[in-house]
Formats: C-alpha cells, sequence, structure tokens
C-alpha cells in the first residue's frame, strides 16, 4: 500500500510506549487504509476534560501512561468515521503486533486481545454481542 505517518501523527506519538510506536509504525506499512494518530499520552487534565464532554468514560485512560493511541481513517484526504475501514486498520494492528510480539488490545473491543480473533470485524460482533448479553452499551 506504501502509505507512511504524516509529522503531526509522528508527534503525536511523543511519549507513547516504544512497544506501540513499533506497533503503529508497522501498521501503517501493511494496512489497506490509510490512517492518522489523533492522540497518543494524555494529561490528566486532558482526560479531564475528555470526561466532561462525556468523549471518554474514564478518568484512568492507559492515554496517561502512554499505552494508547487514537487512530482515524484518512480517506479522501479527510477523516473517515465508516466501520469498514478502521476493521482495516484494526487487522493491520494485529497483524504488526504479532509480528513484532507485542499484545495490544483494541478499542473496539475493550475486554480482550486482538489476537483471539480472526479479523477485527470478528472481534467486533462478538463484543456487541457479549456487550448486548449482559444489557450493558456497546459503547
Amino acid at each position: 500500500m506504501g502509505f507512511k505517518l504524516g509529522t503531526k501523527s509522528l508527534s503525536n506519538l511523543k511519549g507513547v510506549h516504544p512497544d506501540l510506536v513499533k506497533v503503529v509504525k508497522r501498521a501503517i506499512e501493511l494496512t489497506e487504509c490509510d490512517f492518522t494518530i489523533t492522540e497518543g499520552l494524555r494529561t490528566k487534565e486532558r482526560q479531564a476534560q475528555l470526561l466532561k464532554e462525556k468523549k471518554t468514560t474514564t478518568s484512568n485512560s492507559r492515554h496517561l501512561t502512554g499505552h494508547a493511541v487514537d487512530l482515524a481513517a484518512w480517506v479522501d484526504n479527510t477523516v473517515s468515521w465508516e466501520w469498514k475501514y478502521y476493521y482495516q486498520i484494526a487487522d493491520a494492528m494485529k497483524k504488526a503486533a504479532l509480528e513484532l510480539n507485542v499484545s495490544i488490545e483494541w478499542g473496539g473491543v475493550w475486554d480482550k486481545e486482538m489476537s483471539q480473533y480472526t479479523s477485527a470485524e470478528e472481534a467486533s460482533k462478538d463484543y456487541v454481542k457479549r456487550r448486548k448479553a449482559k444489557g450493558q452499551s456497546v459503547f
């Protein structure tokens, strides 16, 4: 595919755990869909702001320790929120993580490692099913 991270994405990786940075950098080489890093390491103040704005449900995010990144699909020179692109990106992240022997979880499935599934779409469908069975909101 030939994608590579831009200057802003690379800047947003500052302070992120080196293993996760390696996975992201490898994933951009493997992905079928270009992506950008919208956020990496967060301050407690930034996390509190997101909580107040209801853009997160926790004050104890893995972003605070550099163990999480937010990725956005980059399609036709703009961010797209279509799920089909996120499955491609998540699959590239999974492949990169397995290749580099780094354990990762995907934000689309909060409670299991990606390596337990054959695809991101399978993981997402299983997650939704399990949450609904418990009477919980999906996201």
